[in-house]
């Protein structure tokens, strides 16, 4: 009679225990990677759509003019309750209408110029937000993760006591193990304010929003607005009664003139051309952490007050500063390339943690040949995807099925993969691909260019070079003619 547990049944445990393993840091990877291309995801809106008239600022005559044909060209459809306008700002210099039926661009002069269409920019924003799950199951998931990640920063400092000691110290190349430990573990040092920033302020967003809605449910009678209300502002009671259109233009005429220190980045008017509406202008306040002030007027334009993000309590002005703390929209282009090299390093130490995990199991004799291979498929596959996506939705339109290519295409790269269970194979046929993909991109999209771009240009001129630059890596011989990987851990398995 067999032993209970079986060594089959003990084989099977391990290797789920592996699968769920890799699958926690498959995501973490996941959110890493999104979460660096996001933060230039005002770029990546404009490259996405990159004929479109661009302004410094718009006049508040023009805006008023904008509102009041985006809502008469509404007859018909359900009445909105939230009306945007997206102001000009650096990182993003165009006017944007949004409501609940429509999103369009305005010109200088107040006109409809377009419909808004960059559904693959908020492809990439919902996959770093949600993971493309349902809003509370996605948020409640990333969350975690971010607490996960907190977690392992904290753990590998408590786990290595000589870690700053040894900040600047790498190890002899030949001793391949000790020498890609000694970068995750250096990465880590170099890094570890913005991992920890980032992971904790990514738990925050995730998690208080899951925290309301309990609250919600178990004090409010499921009313999420009577929770956040303390911090940021109530809601007048609804009067849907038809009125004139709120006075925009005398609200952004006594901001220039009452608060010319800011900048007002938002107009929203809360039920539009009802006798309850009434507007907040949302403005930013230079060398500040918070992402705005809500400065609030009735429907004649006449000023009311602000929310308190500026200079409330001290939990209003903490909870303001999360969002632009973990995605770095402070201090402008410099500190958001700072956030992509930081990103790019987070990526890696994800990469060759799990890729050092898996070569202790090579060395302990449980070798895992399909779990390294799917690894690679991870790592190199959801950034081709990425790609691919965006290609996608050029042919087919904002109404592509993007989430269903990504994560069907992953899937399938990841058990082709495991399948073929050759690690070393997988990552030079996927990095190729991936530069492939880039420099295709790259050209197609300077091909649709209305008129010379140099913002578009640049980017596409950078994304030609990552991708020859990730063709060439895997060409390079190291010690014969054995290529090598961008990282040679994707190799390491193979030998």
């Amino acid at each position: 009679m067999a032993a209970f547990p079986s060594a089959d049944l003990v084989r099977r445990a391990l290797s789920g225990h592996a699968a769920v393993g890799l699958l926690a840091g498959g995501l973490i990877y996941l959110l890493a990677l999104s979460g660096t291309m996001i933060v230039v995801h005002e770029e990546w809106q404009r490259w996405e759509q990159p004929n479109i008239a661009e302004m410094e600022a718009i006049d508040p005559a023009a805006v008023q003019r904008a509102a009041r044909q985006v809502l008469a060209s509404e007859n018909g459809k359900p009445l909105t309750e939230h009306f945007y306008v997206h102001l000009p700002t650096d990182a993003l210099p165009r006017t944007v209408i949004t409501t609940d039926n429509q999103a369009v661009y305005i010109d200088a002069d107040g006109n409809v110029a377009g419909p808004e269409a960059h559904a693959w920019t908020e492809f990439l924003i919902g996959l770093h937000y949600y993971l493309h799950l349902p809003s509370t199951l996605g948020l409640t998931v990333v969350g975690a993760l971010g607490v996960m990640l907190a977690a392992l920063v904290v753990g590998g400092v408590l786990a290595h006591p000589r870690i700053f000691r040894d900040a600047f110290r790498l190890r002899a190349r030949g001793q391949r193990q000790l020498a890609f430990a000694d970068w995750h573990n250096r990465l880590g040092v170099w890094t570890l304010p913005f991992s920890l920033a980032s992971a904790i302020t990514g738990a925050l967003i995730g998690l208080a929003t899951v925290l309301a809605f309990a609250m919600a449910s178990i004090y409010y009678n499921g009313d999420m607005e009577a929770v956040f209300a303390p911090v940021f502002g109530a809601e007048p009671a609804h009067n849907e009664r038809a009125a004139p259109l709120a006075n925009i233009e005398a609200a952004l005429r006594h901001m220039a003139a009452a608060h010319p220190e800011v900048r007002p980045t938002y107009v929203i008017l809360h039920e539009p051309a009802t006798a309850g509406q009434y507007l907040q202008i949302l403005a930013d306040h230079p060398r500040r952490l918070i992402f705005g002030e809500y400065y609030t007027f009735d429907s004649d334009g006449h000023f009311q007050g602000t929310t308190g993000l500026a200079d409330g309590t001290l939990g209003q002005q903490l909870a303001a500063s999360v969002y632009k703390l973990h995605f770095g929209s402070f201090g402008g282009l410099p500190v958001k390339l700072a956030y992509m090299v930081f990103g790019l390093a987070l990526m890696v130490m994800t990469g060759t943690g799990v890729w050092i995990w898996l070569i202790k199991r090579r060395q302990r004799g449980r070798a895992s040949p399909r779990l390294e291979a799917a690894w690679v498929a991870t790592l190199w596959g959801a950034p081709a995807l990425l790609v691919l996506t965006y290609d996608y939705r050029a042919l087919a339109g904002p109404e592509a099925q993007m989430t269903a290519l990504f994560w069907g295409g992953l899937a399938m790269m990841i058990g082709c993969s495991a399948a073929i269970g050759n690690a070393a194979a997988s990552a030079r046929w996927l990095r190729a691909a991936l530069g492939g993909l880039l420099c295709l991109t790259a050209l197609w999209h300077l091909a649709t260019l209305d008129a010379p771009m140099p913002a578009m240009i640049t980017m596409d001129a950078l994304l030609v070079l990552t991708g020859i630059g990730m063709i060439a890596c895997g060409r390079l011989p190291r010690g014969g003619s054995k290529p090598v990987g961008i990282s040679p851990l994707l190799d390491q398995s193979a030998e």
